[in-house]
């Protein structure tokens, strides 16, 4: 049995060559603004040729017809009155001298008229005279009951157009013209057909020359607007490709200006607008190396004072036992408000290195599942404290992935930080689970929830939803922007669901690997137990793809 497979194959590479072809039009269209103006153009210009073609090609076929018409009026009716004086001359004769009367009249008529063939029709006998264009069957055919009921209750000429059959079965248009001739014993009808195959000919040629004349017109407009579309094209294709170049960051790209014309205001205004872009971004630029440089500078200069400080709270806070009650409260808000300083200076610390560029990743392997667990074990006394149960649900995540231990453990700290500060006292699910290319760490709280346009800032710096809300647990305003940072140093994302009444979900997801394209999502942002009869808010979700030294 011969194998069918590549004669599939073959029939697959025609379909797809065929669709290629079929579709090479539609792409062009889409694709090229000149495509579609020239386009336009022809069918636009082709529409009016045509409308032009068909009055003019009417005109001059309607002005050939009635001069032919005219002159073949004209000669059938010098041809009547030649033979009807020859009737006349010879009107007294008797039978035999009446045919040879007939003869003579039909010899006057071809000699004025000239026709292609005749019929007549008198009350003797009716006489017939083909010429060789026309067979002599093929005359009486042509006349019509209708001509001849006009020709018998009325005077004068009366036509017909007609066609004529020819040589190799063909057709000519021609006109039959119709009169009546008065013999002595009663009144005849004589039918003169006329060939207008010369005037056909001449329309012919006249046509063709129309429509050869529109072809080329039609390929000189398309040409025209081809070149007009390319000088005026050609200045936004360069107008798009500069605001490309400044999309990617190169600010001194500039549109040249040539003329006065509307393409060069346009140009003109295009490099006003982006020297102030340029202007304004590297105004902002500097501010930030300005702002980033001021933060570090004072977080290094406020070491010093603060591990004084820090010092000196040490001495008070051990010593409060000697202090009388309020002083020993004081020396305890010391310290607290000094560790809670020393964080805020860390995280200042951090921010200003991540906005530099300068922070690093040093991944080795570590088990997620024990990093959370080392997490929810060391906020075991703020658990304590607001009555929360954390329940720790492991169905994946047992495998070690390269990560950056410190940095992890911290974002799983903010998290469960954040969960206990907004949960209500309600539990908190933890989830941690792994797929082929990522692994991801749920955190998953029932408290009062974040409405969408909170949901979309929560990652911002120092931001709060509610800033009359007072913090029981603490924490500097950063934590969750940093973690942020923190996932996208390891090329992972940070994802938050959140809605009013039913909590908030975030979704820690870390690839396996660093040569992983795209990440699959283990633990899902929408939590399964999430009322689905309501309708899904717009989420407040972050999520951003980096690769570590892209």
């Amino acid at each position: 049995m011969p194998d069918a497979r590549p004669r599939t194959d073959a029939t697959l590479a025609a379909t797809v060559l065929a669709r290629r072809v079929l579709l090479a039009p539609v792409r062009a269209w889409r694709r090229s603004l000149r495509v579609r103006t020239v386009a336009i153009t022809l069918v636009l210009s082709s529409i009016a040729l045509l409308a032009v073609g068909t009055v003019v090609s009417y005109t001059i076929a309607h002005g050939l017809f009635e001069d032919r018409l005219g002159q073949v009026q004209e000669q059938s009716l010098r041809a009547t009155i030649a033979a009807q004086e020859t009737i006349t001359n010879g009107i007294s004769a008797d039978g035999d001298a009446l045919d040879a009367v007939q003869l003579q009249a039909i010899t006057s008529v071809n000699t004025v008229a000239r026709p292609t063939g005749y019929y007549w029709v008198n009350s003797t006998s009716p006489s017939r005279a083909p010429l060789d264009a026309v067979s002599p069957e093929g005359i009486e055919r042509l006349i019509s009951p209708a001509l001849q009921d006009s020709l018998r209750d009325g005077s004068g000429q009366h036509w017909q157009s007609v066609t004529v059959p020819v040589a190799g079965g063909q057709t000519h248009p021609a006109v039959v013209v119709g009169d009546g001739l008065n013999f002595a014993n009663g009144r005849t009808e004589l039918y003169l057909v006329y060939d207008l195959n010369d005037v056909q000919q001449t329309l012919n040629v006249v046509q063709r020359a129309l429509l050869i004349g529109g072809l080329a017109l039609l390929v000189l407009i398309g040409a025209v607007a081809a070149v007009v579309s390319s000088l005026v094209i050609a200045p936004l294709k360069q107008a798009a490709a500069t605001s490309e170049q400044l999309a990617d960051g190169h600010l001194e790209r500039r549109i040249p200006e040539r003329g006065q014309d509307v393409v060069a205001t346009l140009a003109r205004s295009f490099n006003r607008m982006a020297e102030s872009l340029q202007r304004q971004i590297t105004q902002l630029a500097n501010l930030s190396r300005v702002q980033q440089r001021f933060v570090s500078d004072v977080s290094h200069e406020l070491r010093t004072p603060l591990t004084t400080i820090r010092l000196a709270s040490d001495v008070l806070y051990d010593a409060r036992d000697r202090y009388d009650a309020p002083t020993a409260r004081s020396a305890e808000l010391l310290k607290a408000q000094v560790e809670r300083f020393e964080a805020l200076l860390a995280d200042l610390l951090e921010i200003s290195r991540m906005d530099a560029h300068a922070a690093d990743v040093s991944g080795r392997p570590t088990n997620l599942v024990d990093l959370v667990r080392e997490g929810i074990d060391s906020l075991g006394g703020l658990t304590e404290e607001t009555g929360t149960t954390i329940r720790l649900h492991t169905p994946g995540g047992h495998a070690d992935v390269d990560v950056d231990a410190r940095r992890i453990a911290r974002v799983v700290r903010n998290l469960l930080a954040n969960a206990l500060e907004h949960g209500e006292g309600r539990p908190i699910d933890v989830t941690v689970d792994s797929s082929g290319t990522a692994v991801a760490v749920g955190v998953r709280d029932h408290g009062i929830g974040m409405a969408p346009h909170d949901a979309e800032r929560v990652f911002d710096r120092f931001w709060r939803a509610d800033p009359s809300r007072q913090r029981r647990i603490g924490g500097t305003g950063l934590g969750l922007a940093i973690s942020l940072e923190d996932a996208t140093l390891h090329g992972g994302t940070l994802d938050v669901w959140s809605r009013r009444g039913e909590g908030t979900n975030f979704v820690l997801t870390l690839p396996r690997g660093t040569d992983q394209a795209e990440l699959d999502h283990p633990v899902p942002l929408r939590p399964a137990d999430a009322d689905p009869d309501r309708a899904e808010p717009t989420r407040g979700l972050v999520r951003r793809l980096f690769r570590i030294g892209a």
